[in-house]
């Protein structure tokens, strides 16, 4: 059960959109893929074609259930999202106070589908420091870090290389990888700061995505990258993103056999 988490130190920098594309690689690829989102704006389930007014989600049944699984929505084939839910303050705030001060409370919920047979799970989480990120990160096998090209991103490296995510190592299994978004050759300030990352980073830079109208149209449509510009630079970015990532984590993609979820498809 290989776990990838998808942070950043900033927002708008286009991570949700990354973990929902690297979702839909790992599983054209004929992997079985979970995406989970601890993100309050609940905006990771719209890339897989859940609509606006489905509010369910995990969280305002996590303090009555330990299972989780049984919110887990079917996608198309073999992807799956596990959507945050429609919540108020009140069910937020106990949330985050239990993965704060109940040191079981993540494996309890999570306990199905981190032993699930073959299932990847990508996670995605709000910006900056948070309680699920600190949370999971001892059961996380890779940290993806989204960035921008821009100055804004640079200048928050050192908030990353400090621990200030999580107050320690961001990941202490395969590591933590950089991604540089929307990387923009038509502009000299996104050039030099690319390059800055490249030298900076070095091997920690696992991938640059080039700046693509296409993610934003992709995104108004709720589609992948690939199913709405299949030919496109952004998505040519993140399928080689995706298989360094399956290279690290030692996936086999395609590999194991399709199990049936719908039994824990919340459908």
């Amino acid at each position: 059960m290989p776990l990838i988490c998808v942070c950043s130190p900033k927002g708008g920098v286009g991570k949700t959109t990354l973990a929902a594309n690297l979702t839909y690689s790992l599983a054209r690829a004929g992997s079985k893929v979970l995406a989970l989102d601890f993100d309050v704006q609940n905006a990771l389930r719209l890339h897989f074609g859940v609509p606006l007014s489905d509010g369910r989600g995990y969280v305002a049944k996590a303090a009555d259930s330990y299972d989780w699984s049984q919110n887990v929505l079917g996608a198309s084939g073999n992807m799956f999202v596990l959507p945050y839910g429609e919540v108020t303050e009140q069910q937020r705030i106990d949330f985050e106070d239990k993965l704060s001060h109940d040191e079981h409370f993540l494996t309890r919920g999570l306990g199905s589908l981190l032993n699930y047979p073959g299932l990847i799970i990508v996670a995605d989480f709000p910006p900056g420091p948070s309680a699920a990120l600190k949370a999971i990160t001892p059961l996380a096998d890779i940290h993806l870090v989204t960035l921008q090209a821009d100055t804004a991103s640079m200048s928050l490296l050192p908030h990353v290389e400090n621990h200030r995510l999580t107050g320690g190592a961001l990941n202490s299994k395969q590591g933590h990888f950089f991604v540089v978004n929307q990387s923009d050759n038509r502009r000299q300030i996104s050039r030099d700061v690319t390059a800055f990352m490249e030298e900076k980073l070095g091997e920690q830079l696992i991938g640059i995505i080039h700046r693509d109208e296409s993610v934003i149209e992709a995104n108004a449509s709720q589609k992948s990258i690939f199913e709405f510009s299949p030919a496109s630079a952004a998505a040519f970015d993140i399928e080689i993103i995706a298989k360094k990532v399956a290279a690290k984590l030692g996936i086999n993609v395609g590999d194991g056999t399709v199990h049936n979820m719908s039994r824990m498809s919340g459908l």
